[in-house]
């Protein structure tokens, strides 16, 4: 199994092969608003807009619409600003369904249940204290949602401890109208990328990273994984793409600092 500083297949680290297995969540999105969280999704989300998928709407992450290929943290002058798009804006894209978010997920289960809320049987009393709800319940209900974690083994949980982003058998409770958007699109980790693609509405696996085995994704999944054929090898960057990723988007590298 490949660490961060290991050159895969193609001169690929692992940290870019994550931030291409995660700009392909945004595939055929169109004009929608890209809202990724956290270094490796911003990339992503960059990366795709630059590449395959040109109407995607990012932003700066603070409070602008911009045009360009713009660095991570870079200051906004040195792209075009498209719009003003303060964080009360947000809400119109998401109750029209027109966005796509990457989140994060300390617990998320077979079904997609997701906890980044709190640790702990007790919510009143948590051994951890997380983030809490936030925009999570609602992101889920009205748009398109991906998940990006660092480190499976950590986070494939048999049962979340609180469900801040409802999975598929959570969502199948609700009543129709609070259930017809829900989509959680791609799950991508440290070791391969997930979909919900069953009939059961249950994570399978979409794609294993260079290097990683079927066995070894199980051994880090506290639930079963469907698996559905024979598992392909997760997408190579392509020239263009190491460019990007290496010299536009993230030239200091602050990708790998998300990797153990």
């Amino acid at each position: 199994m490949s660490t961060v500083g290991d050159e895969l297949e193609g001169g690929a680290t692992l940290d870019e092969i994550c931030v291409v297995a995660l700009a392909e969540a945004f595939r055929g999105d169109g004009e929608t608003l890209c809202n990724p969280m956290g270094p490796v999704p911003v990339i992503a989300g960059r990366l795709a807009r630059a590449t395959f998928e040109p109407d995607l709407m990012l932003t700066d992450t603070i409070a602008y619409a911009i045009e360009g290929n713009l660095p991570l943290g870079a200051d906004p002058s040195g792209a075009t600003i498209e719009a003003y798009l303060p964080f009360r804006s947000i809400f119109d894209q998401v109750w029209s369904g027109k966005r796509h978010v990457v989140m994060g997920a300390p617990q998320i289960d077979r079904h997609g249940n997701q906890n980044f809320a709190a640790i702990g049987d007790d919510y009143s009393h948590p051994k951890v204290q997380l983030l809490g709800m936030r925009g999570a319940p609602g992101n889920l209900i009205n748009h398109a949602t991906t998940y990006w974690i660092p480190t499976q083994a950590r986070s494939f949980v048999e049962s979340v401890d609180v469900v801040s982003g409802p999975g598929y058998d959570a969502i199948a409770r609700l009543p129709e109208p609070s259930r017809r958007f829900h989509e959680i699109r791609r799950v991508v980790t440290d070791l391969g990328a997930y979909d919900f693609e069953t009939e059961n509405g249950t994570m399978r696996v979409r794609s294993l990273h260079p290097g990683v085995t079927l066995e070894q994704a199980q051994a880090a999944s506290a639930f079963e994984l469907a698996v559905t054929g024979d598992v392909p090898v997760s997408r190579l960057p392509t020239a263009e793409e190491l460019h990007l990723i290496r010299k536009v988007f993230d030239p200091s590298g602050v990708r790998k600092a998300e990797f153990r």
